[in-house]
C-alpha cells in the first residue's frame, strides 16, 4: 500500500495528522474512512458527529473524564520495566500495563468515554458489540457506573472461548445477547448491533468498542484511547531517560495500538503493530487484514478487508477472539499507505510461546491478543540487539484460561498420539 502515495505526499499527509487535520470534514482518513450507512442511521451519526463536537473537548466534560479515569479507572497506568526479557532479549524492555486498569484491559478508557458522552446526548440505553469480551466487560462497567441499562452483542463461537467474560458482563447488569448469524465472531456481532441501533437510533447509544466503523467512530475512539501514548511517552522521559526506539502494539481493529501510536507519530520512533497471522498465509487462516487484505467497504467504512476476488467477505481465524477481524481501522490503513507504521504478523503459535515466556519471565499473565505483540518484539529484539523497546500490555489473560488449558490438553493429545 506505500506506492499508493509518493515520499512528499506522504510527509505532508502526516503533517496533516500532526496538525491534527485527519479526519477530514469527511471523515476522511486520506482515501480511507468516510461514513458507508443505512439512511436509517445517517441522523444518529449526525447527532453524535455533532455531540462529540460539543462536548468531547469541552472543559466540564474533560473534568468528568478525567476524574472518572484517575478516581475509577485508575490511571495513569504502570510503566514496568521487564527486566528478565531484557536480560533475555538482549534489549531493553518496557511494559505499558493497560492490564492494570478496571476491568483488566484498555478498552475501559473508550467505555467509560463514550458512557459519559451518551449520557449527555440523552441516550435511553446503550448497545455494545465484544469479540474477546473486554469491551463489553468495560462497557457493562461504564454503563453501570453512569446508570444506562446495556446490551452487548456477542457471536456464540466467541461466548464459547471467553465464557468467563459473559459471566463479568452478566454481573454487572447487561444483557449479553447471543449471535448466531454469520462467522459467529467479532464481525456478526457488530452487524446485529447496527441492526439493532436501526431500530431507535434516538433512544440508542451504540457504544463502538474499536478504531472501526463509519466516522466519527475512528476518531471518537482514537482520541478516548491516546491517553496510552500520552502516558507512555512521559513515562519513557521519566522512568527510562528517553523515547524508546520502537514501539509494539497488537492490532485487530486496532483501538490500542492507535491509542499508542498517535501520540507518538511526531517522534523519531518506529512504529510496529502486529496482526493475527492465524496458522497460515491462506484466507481464512489469519485475520492478517493489512499483510494480505485489499480495499473495499466494510462496516460502514472504506478501509484494508479480507475479501475474496468477488468482493466477498471473508472469515478469519485467530486463537485470539479479539484480533479475529476481518476488517482493520481506517487511520492503521492510511498509516500503512504513508509508510509511518509497519505491521506484520505472529502466528497462534508464536503468540502462545511469547505468552508462556512472559509468564514465568516477568510474573504476568498477558492477553492472548496481546501476546502477539510480545512474539513480533522478540523477533525484532534479535534482530536488533541493544534497542529500547516499549510493548503496550493491553489486557490480561484470565479471560484465555479455558483457550490454554485447552490448547495445552490439545497438544499433549497430539504428542501422544
Amino acid at each position: 500500500m506505500s506506492a499508493m502515495f509518493t515520499a512528499d505526499e506522504a510527509a505532508e499527509i502526516l503533517d496533516a495528522t500532526l496538525r491534527g487535520e485527519t479526519p477530514d470534514e469527511r471523515g476522511r482518513f486520506g482515501p480511507f474512512g468516510g461514513r458507508y450507512v443505512p439512511e436509517t442511521l445517517v441522523p444518529a451519526f449526525q447527532r453524535l458527529e455533532e455531540g462529540i463536537r460539543r462536548y468531547l473537548h469541552e472543559e466540564a466534560f474533560q473534568q468528568e473524564l478525567q476524574r472518572e479515569l484517575r478516581e475509577w479507572v485508575g490511571r495513569p497506568t504502570a510503566l514496568t520495566f521487564a527486566a528478565q526479557l531484557s536480560k533475555s532479549w538482549g534489549a531493553e524492555v518496557w511494559l505499558k500495563r493497560e492490564d492494570l486498569a478496571h476491568t483488566g484491559a484498555h478498552k475501559i478508557n473508550n467505555a467509560i468515554g463514550q458512557a459519559l458522552l451518551a449520557k449527555r446526548l440523552g441516550a435511553k440505553r446503550v448497545i455494545a458489540e465484544t469479540g474477546a469480551g473486554q469491551h463489553g466487560v468495560a462497557s457493562a462497567a461504564a454503563c453501570a457506573r453512569v446508570g444506562l441499562p446495556c446490551s452487548v452483542y456477542m457471536g456464540v463461537v466467541d461466548m464459547e472461548r471467553q465464557a468467563p467474560n459473559v459471566d463479568r458482563m452478566r454481573r454487572l447488569g447487561a444483557e449479553v445477547v447471543a449471535v448466531e448469524t454469520g462467522d459467529k465472531t467479532l464481525r456478526a456481532a457488530i452487524d446485529e448491533a447496527l441492526r439493532a441501533w436501526v431500530t431507535d437510533p434516538q433512544g440508542i447509544y451504540y457504544l463502538l468498542g474499536s478504531a472501526v466503523g463509519a466516522h466519527p467512530y475512528p476518531y471518537l475512539v482514537r482520541e478516548l484511547q491516546s491517553v496510552i501514548g500520552r502516558e507512555s511517552r512521559q513515562q519513557m522521559l521519566d522512568q527510562a531517560g528517553g523515547l524508546p526506539d520502537v514501539a509494539f502494539a497488537c492490532v485487530g481493529g486496532g483501538s490500542n495500538a492507535i491509542g499508542l501510536f498517535y501520540p507518538l507519530l511526531g517522534d523519531d520512533i518506529e512504529l510496529i503493530g502486529v496482526e493475527a497471522g492465524g496458522t497460515g498465509d491462506g484466507l481464512g487462516e489469519n485475520a492478517a487484514t493489512l499483510a494480505t487484505g485489499t480495499p473495499g467497504v466494510l462496516q460502514g467504512a472504506y478501509t484494508i478487508i479480507l475479501q475474496d476476488d468477488d468482493g466477498q467477505v471473508q472469515e478469519t481465524h485467530s486463537i485470539s477472539a479479539g484480533l479475529d477481524y476481518s476488517g482493520v481501522g481506517p487511520e492503521h490503513a492510511l498509516l500503512q499507505a504513508i509508510g509511518r507504521v509497519r505491521y506484520v504478523s505472529a502466528r497462534d503459535d508464536e503468540a502462545l510461546e511469547a505468552l508462556e515466556e512472559l509468564c514465568v519471565s516477568e510474573g504476568i499473565l498477558t492477553a492472548l491478543e496481546t501476546a502477539h505483540a510480545y512474539a513480533a518484539a522478540r523477533k525484532y529484539a534479535q534482530l536488533n540487539p541493544g534497542k529500547r523497546i516499549l510493548i503496550c500490555n493491553s489486557g490480561r489473560g484470565d479471560k484465555d484460561m479455558s483457550t490454554l488449558t485447552e490448547y495445552a490438553a490439545r497438544t499433549e493429545r497430539h504428542a501422544g498420539a
